[in-house]
């Protein structure tokens, strides 16, 4: 059987292929992360101005709206729960991509390793 036709080679080639796709992909997601972050804080940030920090520690309750109108607080409470749930996902989704890619590094580091120690020449695919 040629080496070509293997299946313990296309499954290694597989393989290769799926770790520098979730690598490439490891790297948008870091970049969305910390934008989801970053908007989240913003957000969080601006519904709790509204609904702590104006009308009770700097006592404005109305601009050209009542800031303590029940209506408007449930919306603003509701758009902080939301924010809030923003800025976990994005905090999560930062962590889980350090993870992956310390966790890609270390495969990498096996596969030099493996490489070295069968004289497979540099362990890429």
């Amino acid at each position: 059987m040629p080496e070509d036709d293997d299946p313990g080679v296309s499954t290694i080639e597989m393989h290769e292929e799926f770790i520098q796709h979730v690598e490439s992909g490891g790297r948008k997601i870091t970049l969305l992360a910390v934008i989801a972050t970053v908007a989240g804080a913003y957000f969080a940030v601006n519904y709790f101005a509204q609904l702590v920090v104006f009308p009770y520690v700097l006592g404005i309750t109305s601009q050209r709206v009542n800031l303590v109108d029940p209506g408007l607080v449930a919306v603003g409470a509701l758009s902080l729960a939301v924010s809030l749930l923003w800025l976990y996902a994005g905090i999560r989704d930062i962590m889980f991509g350090r993870k992956m890619s310390k966790r890609i590094r270390e495969i990498r580091a096996m596969q030099a390793r493996a490489a070295e120690k069968y004289g497979l020449g540099s362990g890429d695919a």
